[in-house]
């Protein structure tokens, strides 16, 4: 009779220990954890934030890109990558994965590609290169790092697979609620608010993963909210690397992961110090814990994963000469270099682009559903989607390409920033009307392809 040599070792292994023994062989999943430190080595551009008018200056705390490999016992694997990055624009996000479909042989559905948003990490690619004014010095530097930072992720990524071994899976919700909704708060009045407005979701998504130990080898959590409270020049996580670091702290060996969630109207209020992003990253660390310390949801093994890239209409672009009469009239600088180089594109000879792939993501990690969305996610659309596929279903914003913000019909018709981002990042007009039913409906086109809902009912 042939034993394999899986089995093999196990048997090897009830010799030499027992209880670690019985626990590797209950263990459904094989999970592996890679990380690797993508501070930038040089002064460079920082992103997120126009009113900067030099370069970094030094360090607050290292930032990283971290990546958590899992595999359930079918053999079917994919890949959660983390980073305190604003965010990867499609070309960037583009060539990374590509480039980990040729050589580990995962596709677009098995690669989740999240960015914290932190406004304290390097400009990458060409995002938002209308809001900064930089020197060819500049440019080449951010040219430079980018491609520095995509080898890093790639080889991360490696390191994960080789490094998967036997491991259990559980999630669960914890919550906490220092995030404010910025459009139906004036934060200058914030002292003085006995309520605040505006919808909300204060949930904080984690997922645990044991080793055969049963020590915790990794922690991937989330929040829905801006890592806004540093505008200075030092590189850093913001709050969520606080957090990344208390929780590393007390797990010692553990990688802990932030993913950031549907946050794109959601300030941490007050903000400005390093002290505020402290306190705020040692309160999500606490509530990362209590969900740690408690009893979570084991997920058994099972992994499905579906991706699409949704054809998302933009309204109809601006003339020419329409863009020659907002560049007369605009006072803001980033938007006369915006409409300028629209206008430019058409001088040319270039058609303007009338719609864009939007990236659409949905796992299920066991009975756990996960749904990854492109762009500055507005938080409604977390809360529609945990209506469609329950109050425990994860929903991150900022995955796979940030390309705008994600506005809810509502924001849209309502307009202001969250309404009109494509002056900020470069998109000749702003969203057509109708996105959130479009992007709805490929959530649970998707999540019927995964079985998350069947005959129009949420369960497996």
């Amino acid at each position: 009779m042939k034993i394999s040599i899986i089995n093999l070792l196990i048997v090897l292994l009830a010799l030499i220990n027992p209880v670690q023994a019985q626990n590797t062989a209950s263990l459904e999943w094989k999970a592996g954890v890679g990380k690797v430190d993508i501070t930038p080595k040089m002064a460079m551009p920082m992103a997120g934030f126009a009113s900067r008018t030099h370069s970094s200056e030094g360090t607050l705390h290292p930032i990283w890109a971290k990546a958590l490999a899992l595999e359930d016992s079918k053999g079917n694997k994919a890949v959660m990558i983390s980073s305190d990055l604003l965010g990867f624009p499609k070309d960037v996000s583009d060539r990374i994965r590509d480039r980990i479909k040729s050589k580990y042989g995962l596709d677009r559905a098995q690669i989740l590609l999240n960015s914290s948003h932190t406004h304290s990490g390097p400009v990458i690619g060409d995002a938002l290169m209308d809001i900064y004014v930089l020197d060819n010095q500049q440019i080449e530097s951010i040219k430079e790092y980018t491609k520095i930072l995509e080898d890093q992720v790639v080889t991360m990524v490696g390191d994960a697979l080789k490094n998967m071994e036997p491991a259990g899976l559980y999630a669960q919700n914890g919550v906490t609620r220092f995030q404010v909704n910025r459009r139906n708060n004036a934060a200058n009045l914030l002292t003085q608010l006995t309520e605040l407005q505006g919808p909300n979701d204060y949930a904080v998504p984690v997922i645990k993963v044991l080793n055969a130990k049963g020590d915790i080898k990794a922690i991937a959590f989330g929040y829905a909210c801006h890592p806004t409270v540093l505008s200075g020049y030092d590189w850093s996580g913001d709050y969520p690397g606080f957090t990344q670091i208390e929780l590393e702290k007390a797990y010692p060996g553990a990688t802990a992961m932030f993913f950031q969630s549907a946050g794109a109207d959601q300030n941490p209020l007050p903000r400005h110090t390093v002290p505020l992003a402290k306190q705020y990253g040692k309160e999500l660390a606490a509530a990362v814990e209590r969900v740690l310390e408690e009893d979570m949801r084991k997920l058994p093994s099972g992994l499905i994963t579906s991706y699409s890239e949704l054809d998302l209409p933009l309204a109809t672009p601006p003339t020419e000469a329409e863009y020659t009469k907002f560049i007369s009239s605009t006072t803001v600088p980033y938007q006369k270099r915006w409409a300028e180089r629209m206008r430019g594109k058409i001088r040319s000879g270039e058609k303007l682009i009338t719609s864009y792939p939007y990236p659409v993501q949905v796992w299920s990690i066991g009975d756990q559903p996960i749904v990854s969305l492109g762009g500055e996610l507005l938080i409604e659309y977390s809360i529609k989607i945990k209506q469609m596929l329950g109050a425990d279903a994860f929903v991150y914003g900022y995955s796979n390409d940030v390309m705008a913000y994600v506005p809810s019909s509502l924001v849209l018709k309502e307009g202001s920033y969250e309404g009109e981002s494509h002056t900020v990042y470069g998109l000749p007009s702003k969203w057509q009307v109708g996105i959130e039913t479009r992007i709805l409906n490929e959530v649970i086109k998707l999540s019927e392809k995964n079985g998350l809902i069947r005959n129009g009912k949420v369960g497996k």
